[in-house]
């Protein structure tokens, strides 16, 4: 059962949300109804109007995937908010080329995006609309008279939702617009620097783990944010630190993950049926491993319906007529005929190594041409089937969730922070995970080896550009794949290109923008 969609049963309440961006046209999740301030009169208002925020990581708009999106002037499922992210942090990378004429999707495999671009536009709103819906809920429920047992832990939820939807800012685009439940509705923001956004990122996660209502790990169901939430986001920040403050913060990184080992999670590491154990994590049923799994985003082939996260990495990963692939061994009724990995990505795996889940009858590995689909093997990871072998509730929508923090990214964490020189035991963390996968464990611990495995452990997870950055191989000549740069073996690209640009469009809306240097 899927808890989000059963706990918060009502539809999303009847609240304009306002954004923080200005030039952002943002659907009220219901055009019928009043204002947040005029309906939120009872707790089951207070609980659906938090369903919102959380659906608005699951869905392009608050009535379906062929509803109105929340986002006008942009097709639905390319507005949503994990495809979005999917796209910018997948298809830049030695993971993932999309074969697709669908506007400038090429463009972010041979990295020469522009600052016009619809799906950097996309993602970027959808972001600050998260924000602002978060915003608004924290906002309106500090200011209201009603008041109920779980009040507290509300607003901190949402304190949580809005620090990831941040974090994807601070990650991607370094500095941004900022606004939070203080700020001025309608106002123009002002940008933050990136810097200073980590800043106001530690403090806000810190408090939430500290100081705040937030619910103890694992305490208030799946898929709901609580302090492992705020921690995982937080090892994060941290993990990433000498990228967007120019100071490493290892050592930290390395506290937060010992505290977070404490907190009841662990490795999945029995098969419920078919399949192994590390594929049910990514099957129609991996509600079922709340061992492992951090955080996820819901999807339901009946009630919570998208053409994106995992209905769009799914479908995207099953080619067209002239492939072998047959659509119901995915659990799906037909393909998109878009995904496939690079051969720098499959050549990581050894044979052994049960991660290694990609499908190759009929596929040519290199990718001679970005345009054939039997260019590249398509991936098999994620599935529209249950772990006893069948199908999802729908062929046409997957009931697959996506799981955005996992027990195993907090191992490798461990791992990379002690080859950093902090005081963890990552060596024991990092063979853990080699062990589930079937393949050996290794006696000591090198950054070489430990990128390589957070790509055999994370691909399709939407990690891979950030872990990149993070070891410089994203933009140099230090690591080449097909097709990096728009040349077919690989070549560096500007240095600049480790950010996302600002849209045009937001920042001639709002002249207080300055663009990222280089665009």
């Amino acid at each position: 059962m899927k808890t989000i969609k059963y706990f918060f049963s009502i539809l999303a309440i009847s609240a304009t949300l306002t954004s923080c961006i200005g030039d952002l046209n943002v659907t009220p999740i219901d055009p019928n109804a009043d204002t947040a301030d005029k309906v939120l009169v009872d707790e089951a208002s207070f609980t659906s109007f938090l369903a919102g925020v959380y659906t608005g990581f699951a869905t392009s708009g608050y009535y379906g995937a062929n509803g109105s999106p929340s986002i006008s002037g942009l097709d639905g499922g390319a507005s949503q908010y994990f495809r979005g992210l999917y796209n910018l942090n997948e298809l830049t990378t030695d993971e993932a080329v999309n074969n697709w004429n669908d506007q400038t999707i090429k463009n972010f495999h041979w990295m020469n995006w522009t600052t016009s671009d619809v799906f950097i536009y996309a993602f970027y709103s959808r972001i600050f609309m998260q924000v602002s819906a978060a915003n608004e809920f924290i906002r309106e429920a500090k200011a209201s008279s009603v008041t109920f047992p779980q009040k507290e832990e509300y607003i901190a939820e949402a304190r949580v939702l809005r620090a990831l939807a941040y974090y994807h800012a601070i990650d991607n685009f370094g500095n941004v617009p900022f606004a939070d439940e203080t700020s001025v509705v309608g106002a123009f923001p002002d940008q933050i620097q990136r810097a200073d956004l980590f800043d106001w990122l530690e403090k806000e996660l810190n408090d939430l783990i500290d100081n705040s209502a937030l619910a103890a790990p694992r305490a208030n169901g799946y898929a709901r944010a609580d302090k492992g939430v705020a921690k995982f986001l937080l090892a994060k920040l941290y993990l990433n630190a000498k990228v967007y403050t120019g100071t490493a913060m290892y050592d930290k990184c390395a506290q937060v993950l010992s505290s977070l080992m404490k907190d009841g999670y662990s490795l999945h590491t029995t098969s419920q049926g078919v399949y192994s154990a590390y594929q049910e994590l990514f099957l129609a049923d991996n509600d079922r491993c709340t061992d492992e799994i951090i955080f996820a985003v819901e999807q339901d082939g009946v009630n919570t319906t998208s053409y994106g996260v995992t209905n769009y990495i799914i479908f995207s990963s099953v080619m067209g007529d002239n492939s072998q692939q047959s659509p119901a061994d995915y659990g799906i009724s037909s393909g998109w005929n878009g995904n496939r990995a690079t051969p720098q990505c499959y050549d990581q795996f050894t044979s052994s190594d049960a991660r290694c889940l990609f499908f190759t009858t009929g596929q040519q590995k290199d990718i001679d041409d970005v345009s054939n689909p039997l260019h590249g093997y398509p991936f098999r990871k994620f599935l529209n089937i249950k772990s006893d072998g069948n199908p999802g509730q729908e062929q046409g929508f997957v009931d697959t969730d996506f799981p955005v923090m996992r027990y195993a990214d907090v191992l490798l964490m461990a791992a990379e922070c002690q080859a950093q020189g902090a005081s963890i035991d990552g060596l024991s963390a990092f063979n853990e995970v080699r062990a589930r996968a079937g393949v050996p464990a290794v006696s000591s611990l090198s950054l070489d080896e430990i990128i390589k495995e957070r790509g055999r452990e994370l691909y399709q997870e939407c990690w891979r550009r950030s872990d990149l950055i993070r070891f410089d191989l994203f933009t140099t000549d230090k690591y080449l794949w097909q097709w990096k740069g728009n040349v077919r073996d690989g070549q560096a690209v500007e240095s600049y290109r480790n950010l996302f640009p600002i849209p045009d469009s937001d920042r001639l809306a709002n002249t207080k923008l300055v663009q990222n240097p280089g665009y």
